[in-house]
């Protein structure tokens, strides 16, 4: 959401604009993985309107293009270990939106002038940033295939990555990049991880049988493994086999980092029967683990720039974790630099 915010608000403003994305598609924390049973939000799961620039470029989509839907979300339950709610949804609450036919559909919008211009390079992992020989002020990349990039030469360069990303691609890329004014800022900033677990029930939709476990479709929870569940089959525009996804707490999430997919996902299974009652097998069943999911202390700023190296940061870590707190920080670094 950041890098592409701020690559649209640029390139509006006249600039010529290169994305690089280390993965195979844009979306970031606001992915969305297909299967044969439906699409899974394993990432962020909606977003709030709370900015009015936020609100705004929403509104300027809505009218060319359906790509985002309110979701009834609104009525989260908060339930305790045993899975009985203790806490009812507040009347009233914010609305709660979802991208349409999946999360990732609002960054895919706005990236899509980008990669009908080629200026969208997905699976292209950046390891260095380094001086131009022949151009002292301007800036080369480098891919992880150790080739210089087809774009050789760069006036500024935005960095919109988790913050341990950036610190590590800073420091591994030379005297001039690692004397970046920022970089010993980033040392504020603590980021929990997630496991997501992700279930297919396709025998729910059977005749007669609407759906499986309980009537609410979002909850809180207080279980020590799971601090959120939703109904992906609840939400606007998805297919209707009953399918969830699932979020460890951040502490579970962290003291189980680095163990194996398999006995993560057993163990989210196992507290997911006791929260829910489901105890059917899956159909599918997948965890998939986020290292950097949610700012617990985000810097403080919108964004950082050095103006000596033409180097800036961007991202939700910087003022907090919500969707919109990306947008904010990707709109603010690049009007700064329009």
């Amino acid at each position: 959401m950041s890098g592409i915010v701020a690559a649209r608000t640029l390139t509006q403003a006249g600039h010529h604009v290169e994305v690089f994305e280390k993965s195979q598609g844009v979306g970031g924390r606001m992915s969305t993985r297909e299967t044969t049973f439906g699409n899974f939000d394993h990432g962020a799961q909606y977003f709030t309107v709370r900015d009015a620039r936020f609100k705004k470029a929403l509104d300027e989509v809505a009218g060319t293009a359906q790509v985002h839907k309110a979701w009834s979300a609104n009525a989260v339950r908060v339930l305790d270990p045993l899975g009985r709610v203790i806490e009812a949804p507040l009347p009233h609450r914010e609305s709660h939106f979802v991208g349409s036919p999946g999360m990732n559909a609002l960054v895919r919008h706005w990236a899509q002038p980008l990669q009908s211009a080629n200026q969208l390079h997905t699976s292209t992992l950046i390891t260095q940033i380094v001086r131009d020989a022949n151009h002292q002020k301007k800036w080369q990349v480098i891919a992880d295939i150790d080739l210089k990039l087809k774009q050789t030469s760069f006036d500024h360069v935005i960095l919109a990555m988790p913050h341990v990303q950036t610190a590590q691609l800073l420091r591994q890329s030379g005297s001039n990049a690692v004397g970046f004014s920022g970089l010993a800022l980033l040392d504020r900033v603590t980021v929990a991880p997630c496991w997501t677990l992700m279930l297919a029930y396709p025998n729910a939709s059977q005749p007669g049988l609407s759906h499986l476990g309980p009537q609410w479709n979002a909850a809180r929870s207080t279980h020590h493994r799971i601090a959120w569940l939703s109904r992906e089959s609840s939400k606007p525009n998805r297919k209707s086999i009953e399918r969830w996804t699932v979020q460890a707490s951040a502490q579970w999430s962290t003291e189980h980092l680095e163990d194996d997919e398999m006995r993560v996902r057993a163990k989210l299974i196992k507290a997911f029967a006791e929260l829910t009652g489901i105890r059917a097998e899956p159909a599918y069943a997948q965890a998939h683990r986020w290292r950097y999911a949610k700012t617990l202390q985000p810097l403080g700023q919108n964004f950082l720039w050095d103006e000596k190296l033409s180097i800036g940061t961007c991202g939700d870590w910087h003022i907090g974790h919500r969707v919109e707190d990306a947008f904010i920080s990707g709109l603010s670094l690049a009007l700064h630099l329009s």
